[in-house]
C-alpha cells in the first residue's frame, strides 16, 4: 500500500532545502506581527450558540489518491473562493502544494487578496521558512500536521506562527494525536476523517476523536462530508466548523453546492 504522506513529506523537505539555500543569498525580511489575522481566524471558525457549524471551504484541484478533482484554468481558484464567500463560507482553505494537489503559494496569495474571510495556508508545513511564506502570501491560518512533526517541532512552529500574528490549525487523525495537539496548547484543532497515509475515510473514528477536544478549543471536522446527510450528522457532533473540499470542488458550481449544504441544516 502506498504511503502518500511519507512521499509528500519527503518531497516537501527537498523543497524546503532548496528554499533555504535560495533565501540564504537574500537580505532578511522584517515581518511585523499582524494579530488581527489570528483573531479573525479563531472568530470565524468558532461555532455560534444555536447555529450550525461554520464552513471552511477548500480550493483543491487534485489529490494523490483521487487524481484530478476539478479542471484547472487561469483564475478558477479565485472564482471558486469568491463563490464560497458569497455562499456563506466562514473561511477558505487553499492548497499551497503543487505536485500533489494542484495548488501553490501564489494561489494562496491571490485568494487572500480576493476574499474578505480568513484564508488557511495548507501546505504540509515542516519548516520555519514555510511559516514565513504563509505570512508573506496573506494567510490568517496555517495548517500543522501532528503526524508529521515531533513534539518539539510542533511547539516551535506554533510559537512562530503566533509570533507573526497568525493562528495554527493543528490537524490530528486519531485520539492520541488530538491529545498531542491539546498538550501543545493548540486553540484550533482539526480531526481529519481521512488517513493521510492511505487516504481512506473513517467518519465514525473522526467523530470519536473530535469529542476529545476540550470545550475551550475550536474543533474542526475535516474531510468526508459530501452530502447534506453527512453535514447534518457532523452538525450534531462537537464540531465548531467543517472543512469541505472535494464534495464542493466536484460540483459544477461549488458556491451553489455550498449554499445547498448550509440550507439543509
Amino acid at each position: 500500500m502506498t504511503d502518500f504522506l511519507s512521499e509528500i513529506l519527503a518531497r516537501k523537505r527537498r523543497e524546503n532545502t532548496r528554499r533555504r539555500r535560495h533565501l540564504g543569498a537574500m537580505r532578511a525580511v522584517e515581518r511585523p506581527p499582524q494579530r488581527e489575522r489570528s483573531e479573525r481566524g479563531i472568530s470565524a471558525l468558532r461555532r455560534a450558540p444555536g447555529e450550525p457549524p461554520s464552513i471552511l471551504a477548500e480550493v483543491k484541484f487534485r489529490s494523490p489518491s483521487a487524481g484530478e478533482i476539478r479542471p484547472w484554468s487561469a483564475g478558477e481558484g479565485v472564482r471558486v473562493a469568491q463563490a464560497y464567500e458569497r455562499a456563506g463560507a466562514a473561511a477558505v482553505s487553499v492548497l499551497a502544494d503543487g505536485p500533489g494537489f494542484g495548488g501553490s503559494p501564489l494561489l494562496v496569495r491571490r485568494v487572500a487578496k480576493s476574499v474578505s474571510v480568513p484564508v488557511l495556508y495548507k501546505g504540509f508545513v515542516l519548516d520555519p521558512v514555510q511559516v514565513d511564506l504563509a505570512y508573506d502570501v496573506g494567510a490568517s491560518l496555517v495548517l500543522l500536521l501532528v503526524r508529521a512533526l515531533e513534539d518539539s517541532e510542533l511547539h516551535a512552529l506554533i510559537r512562530q506562527i503566533r509570533a507573526l500574528g497568525m493562528e495554527p490549525v493543528v490537524e490530528a487523525a486519531s485520539a492520541a494525536e488530538v491529545d498531542r495537539a491539546v498538550a501543545a496548547g493548540s486553540t484550533i484543532i482539526g480531526v481529519n476523517a481521512r488517513d493521510l497515509s492511505t487516504f481512506e475515510v473513517d467518519m465514525s473514528a473522526a467523530r470519536a476523536s473530535i469529542a476529545r477536544i476540550p470545550a475551550g478549543c475550536v474543533a474542526v471536522f475535516m474531510s468526508g462530508v459530501r452530502s447534506a446527510a453527512d453535514f447534518r450528522e457532523v452538525a450534531h457532533s462537537r464540531a465548531d466548523a467543517v472543512l469541505i473540499g472535494e464534495g464542493l470542488m466536484r460540483s459544477q458550481d461549488p458556491g451553489v453546492r455550498l449554499s445547498e449544504l448550509l440550507g439543509a441544516v
